[in-house]
C-alpha cells in the first residue's frame, strides 16, 4: 500500500490525510513536536495512520505532503525526500507572516522556495487553493455537477501526473498550470484562490490572473 508522509499535521495535513485514507492510502503524520503529541489525531484517523518524527515520516513516505507555514520551510528534512515527489500546500500570507522579497519581486514563488530547499526532490504545488475541510468533504465523482477543479504546478511531468491522479481519486478535476513559476496564478488574492469552481471556470480565473 502506498504511504504518504506528512510534514505538518495541522488542519490541512489532517484533512488531506483523512481523504487519503478513505482512498486506500497509509499516512504517516509529523509535526514539530514529539510524535506522541499526535496520538489523538492518529486514533481519530484509524489504523492506516501513524505518527513519527519529520525525518521518519519523510523516510517512510512513497511521496510526501508539506503542510507547514512558509516561514518554517528550513525544518523540512532534505535527504529523506531526495528523488521523491513532494506536494507543497504552502501559501504566502505576507500580512500574517511577513514579506519575502524574492516572492514580492517575482523572483520565485512559495513552492519555489521549497524546491530550492529540496533540490533533489520533485516539488508540485497542489491543494493550496482550497479550504482545509473541503479536501476531505467536498470531493465528487467524475461527471457530478458539483465536482470542483483544483490547479497544480511543477517542473517534473511524472510528478504532476501522480498529483493529478491523486486529485482525481479524491474527487477533483486537475488543471496543470505548467512549471512552478506559474503557481502564483492561484496565490491568495487571485480569483482562483479558495473559490468553488469547475474546470472551465478555473481555466478562466487563472488566465485572467495578474501578478501583484
Amino acid at each position: 500500500m502506498t504511504t504518504i508522509g506528512f510534514i505538518g499535521a495541522g488542519h490541512v495535513g489532517q484533512s488531506l490525510a483523512k481523504a487519503a485514507i478513505a482512498n486506500g492510502y497509509d499516512v504517516v503524520l509529523s509535526n514539530n513536536q514529539d510524535p506522541d503529541s499526535l496520538a489523538d489525531v492518529v486514533k481519530q484517523l484509524g489504523p492506516h495512520a501513524s505518527a513519527a518524527t519529520a525525518a521518519e515520516a519523510a523516510e517512510r513516505a512513497d511521496f510526501a505532503v508539506v503542510a507547514i507555514p512558509i516561514t518554517t520551510i528550513d525544518q523540512v528534512p532534505v535527504e529523506p525526500l531526495a528523488s521523491k515527489v513532494v506536494i507543497a500546500t504552502i501559501n504566502y500570507f505576507p500580512d500574517r507572516l511577513g514579506h519575502i522579497a524574492e516572492i514580492d519581486d517575482g523572483t520565485t514563488t512559495a513552492p519555489g522556495l521549497l524546491q530550492a530547499h529540496l533540490p533533489k526532490s520533485k516539488v508540485v504545488r497542489a491543494f493550496s487553493m482550497i479550504d482545509a475541510a473541503d479536501m476531505s468533504e467536498d470531493g465528487h465523482p467524475q461527471g457530478d455537477p458539483k465536482r470542483r477543479a483544483l490547479a497544480l504546478a511543477g517542473d517534473d511531468p511524472d510528478a504532476k501526473k501522480l498529483v493529478a491522479n491523486l486529485y482525481d481519486q479524491l474527487g477533483f478535476d486537475a488543471l496543470d498550470l505548467g512549471d512552478l513559476d506559474e503557481s502564483w496564478r492561484v496565490d491568495a488574492g487571485q480569483k482562483a484562490f479558495v473559490t468553488h469552481q469547475n474546470l472551465e471556470e478555473l481555466k478562466a480565473n487563472v488566465a485572467n490572473a495578474r501578478r501583484k
